[in-house]
């Protein structure tokens, strides 16, 4: 129980902030929901719902992921988090699906609903909540990334660095950037319904909502599947291949790959060395170059190998090496 703890004490903040915040929306929007009966509330609660259950799980996912490797499992558990991000989509799926067919529903059999006040209330709340989060989840980027900017920057800056963020933050932030633009899509409905009469546009709302929870789905399944199965970090290549060859006694680089599995980066590197070395010079600059690189954020391993020089260059900056034959 006590292991249990400090991993959770580790898991992703942007993701625990949004799953509470998101149960308090639900709940506010499902009562809405039973008083008014408005299908645009409807697709919101679902929405907030499917965020919250979805969001528990990324934190989940991202505690248990930070486990130490076992006898059984020497290889650590950042996958984990992958595995958990995979089937919390699911849940939005789902979610989905019952706001586009309830909207679809709607459309054909527009019903009049009541409570405007309460319906925009609610949803101006939930609103107000959503960017909240948006912005914790903003700002969570930048951290994750070394990135300092402030006001508009932090905005403009968020999106610019999504890709290098850590797939909860990028899950709760795409969720939370659909979330905003739903819960003002959804006011926009409520409010042309209750003024012009015009019922079959909080129908269209709710189906744009479940197409926007969809676009999440899909953009997080390639991440997240990409993520099991282990890809290469082609920037963190880059950047680790530039400080390796300023090492004065590295030649040049036959092989380097970083592997990111979850959160975690593996760092597989050959390099070429002068054959005239001895074993403990080559030892020291094992030493030096390990210690460099595990500095770098994310990093947990590096396997290093040595080859002797050849006279050949195989690594430039901006292109992969050749694998080493």
């Amino acid at each position: 129980m006590g292991e249990l703890f400090l991993l959770l004490k580790k898991g992703n903040k942007s993701a625990l902030i949004a799953t509470i915040v998101n149960t308090i929306i639900a709940i506010a929007k499902g009562v809405a929901y039973t008083f008014t009966g408005n299908v645009a509330m409807f697709a919101e609660t679902m929405h907030s719902l499917g965020d919250a259950a979805n969001q528990f799980f990324v934190f989940i996912g991202s505690a248990l992921s930070k486990k130490s490797p076992t006898e059984r499992f020497p290889n650590g558990f950042g996958r984990l988090v992958n595995l958990v991000l995979l089937g919390a989509v699911l849940i939005v799926g789902i979610m989905a699906f019952e706001t586009i067919r309830e909207g679809y529903h709607h459309i054909l059999h527009p019903v009049e609903s009541g409570g405007f006040l309460i319906n925009v209330s609610v949803l101006a709340f939930a609103l107000i909540l959503e960017i909240y989060v948006l912005y914790k989840a903003m700002k969570e980027v930048l951290h994750e990334v070394g990135v300092e900017a402030a006001g508009p920057g932090i905005f403009i800056k968020s999106f610019a660095y999504l890709g290098r963020a850590k797939p909860a933050t990028k899950l709760v932030f795409l969720e939370d950037l659909v979330a905003t633009s739903g819960g003002l899509l959804a006011i926009i409905a409520v409010v042309i319904s209750y003024f012009t009469g015009i019922l079959w546009i909080e129908g269209a709302a709710s189906i744009l909502i479940g197409l926007m929870m969809f676009f999440v789905v899909g953009r997080v399944f390639l991440d997240n599947a990409a993520g099991v199965i282990g890809r290469a970090d082609e920037e963190m290549e880059e950047k680790i291949g530039q400080l390796v060859m300023m090492d004065p006694d590295v030649k040049d680089i036959q092989d380097l790959t970083v592997i990111k599995e979850g959160e975690d980066l593996h760092v597989e590197l050959e390099i070429e060395i002068d054959p005239r070395l001895t074993i403990a010079a080559a030892d020291d600059i094992k030493d030096r170059l390990q210690e460099k690189i595990m500095a770098e954020k994310g990093v947990v391993d590096v396997t290093i190998e040595f080859d002797e020089e050849d006279n050949i260059r195989s690594w430039t900056p901006g292109k992969e090496p050749e694998p080493a034959k």
